[in-house]
């Protein structure tokens, strides 16, 4: 009897042991303790610091790791990407999807007040925001890259991370991101499952990803997608999208003046309102106003007395004032927003202080590990970027048809990268229809619409939702991210 109890509390010790030091593994010097401006425990661990890329020179890539609230050795591991390029992944975390919602100091000088998110992504899995490429965020140092060369370094990055916390490589990987991580995270996962099939250790465990308002091919990205937009929403009228039917052979982005010229009405109709959520107002006094014919009663619509509210700034997360997707170079938004100026034009919607204030305070970044050498933070830095891996949809394509799960999302009102835009691309395919369109609902009410397609190919949209999903429906887009991530049906 005695050697019976023996062996049981040796066993119960051995799974307990197992339990904890789930986390053990990784890298005592990275864990957060604290935050200044938060006031409690995490509800999990949090981990931050740099991997090294071997390069030369070396490049230092910054991430904030959270472990899952849930059941961290099982539940996902999951890599978020901003867009830009050049925009940090501390916008998914601050504003976003992170464990904390941030609220604006109630005195200038004083640092946000951090509440716990009740629809952090963290709920349900582990999560790494990454600042990428070097010279985003707090990664440094800031070097000419493109969308081949970046891949490439997140890729290295994966590796050496799950190097660091070996506990994770067995879980189920997936990456996210949104408007140009449209690019960032085809790209990336090819690079994976290359890396996969040339038996590259440690094995990343890659399971799938999500894009979400993403940018994909100027074909369908910029002015077909956009037309079919505005009409369908009824912000200009059916005799003006007729002429423009007709100029334009069914081609917005056809270049004959007559086309052009259409093409000029329509964007003159709809200057004034938010570009990323026509249903969100505008915050800054900008010369595009002044030629709007839309009646002010339209550009309220959307505005919120709730406690913390949406951002009143947009630009950073979105491709660059609906600019197009194309070979070359791609000028960030710190470039954009200097040749905008020039012209008596604001960027639209601007105004970004919490996450700046918060991120350059000295308490803050000696408690995430930043180094002094990344310099002042900003939500999207300058960088000489190239889009050199063309189109996305060939990208789709081989990953979805080589078996990976994609859900492609958008918010329904977004006028930068439409929904209609994504619709024609994903049905360009070609793939057979296996759940017809249909609402999909969150807390008993129909959230959005879907459409899922053979080799588990899913087009989702969210209802209401503006640019950043997560951060203008944050219960929808919790919904939805963890019905797909364990295989339910959504």
């Amino acid at each position: 009897m005695a050697f019976s109890r023996y062996f049981l509390f040796s066993i119960s010790v051995s799974i307990l042991l197992l339990l904890s030091c789930h986390v053990e593994a990784a890298p005592n010097a990275a864990l957060v303790t604290s935050l200044p401006g938060f006031n409690g425990a995490f509800p999990s661990k949090h981990y931050s610091g740099y991997v090294t890329i071997d390069s030369n020179p070396q490049k230092n890539l910054f991430y904030y790791f959270v472990v899952s609230e849930g059941n961290p050795s099982k539940d996902p591991l999951v890599l978020w990407l901003n867009g830009g390029p050049g925009c940090s992944g501390f916008d998914g975390f601050v504003y976003e999807h992170g464990p904390f919602n941030f609220e604006a100091p109630k005195s200038q000088g004083e640092l946000p007040i951090l509440h716990l998110n009740p629809y952090s992504w963290s709920k349900v899995s582990n999560i790494i925001y990454l600042d990428s490429p070097s010279g985003v965020g707090f990664s440094y140092p800031n070097l000419t890259t493109g969308d081949f060369q970046t891949a490439s370094d997140t890729h290295a990055f994966l590796l050496k991370w799950l190097e660091q916390y070996p506990e994770f490589q067995a879980n189920p990987f997936y990456m996210s991101g949104e408007s140009y991580a449209g690019v960032y995270i085809p790209t990336l996962a090819t690079e994976v499952d290359k890396g996969i099939k040339a038996g590259v250790t440690p094995r990343i465990n890659f399971k799938g990803y999500l894009v979400g308002n993403g940018v994909c091919d100027p074909k369908f990205d910029v002015n077909n997608g956009y037309v079919a937009f505005v009409h369908g929403m009824g912000l200009i009228p059916d005799s003006l999208f007729k002429e423009a039917e007709a100029a334009c052979k069914g081609d917005y982005d056809h270049q004959d003046p007559p086309c052009k010229e259409k093409v000029s009405q329509i964007d003159n109709l709809v200057s004034g309102l938010n570009v990323y959520d026509i249903l969100e107002p505008c915050y800054h006094k900008t010369t595009s106003t002044k030629n709007t014919s839309l009646p002010k009663s339209f550009q309220e619509l959307g505005k919120t007395d709730k406690p913390l509210p949406v951002r009143k700034r947009m630009f950073g997360r979105a491709w660059p004032y609906r600019a197009p997707v194309r070979d070359g170079i791609v000028p960030s938004w710190p470039q954009l927003t200097q040749s905008l100026q020039a012209q008596g034009i604001s960027v639209p919607c601007t105004n970004d202080e919490v996450a700046t204030a918060w991120l350059n305070a000295e308490a803050v970044r000696k408690a995430i590990h930043a180094s002094p050498e990344s310099g002042s933070w900003s939500l999207c830095n300058y960088l000489a970027y190239n889009h050199d891996a063309g189109s996305m949809i060939p990208y789709h394509k081989n990953l979805t048809s080589a078996g990976y799960p994609a859900l492609i999302y958008s918010g329904d009102h977004d006028m930068c990268i439409p929904f209609t835009a994504t619709e024609a691309w994903t049905a360009s395919l070609g793939y057979p229809v296996v759940d017809q369109w249909r609402p999909w609902l969150s807390n008993d009410q129909v959230a959005g619409y879907l459409v899922e397609y053979a080799h588990n190919l899913t087009f989702l949209t969210v209802k209401g939702s503006g640019h950043t999903v997560p951060e203008y429906k944050p219960q929808e887009a919790l919904n939805f991210y963890t019905r797909w991530l364990q295989g339910q049906k959504i």
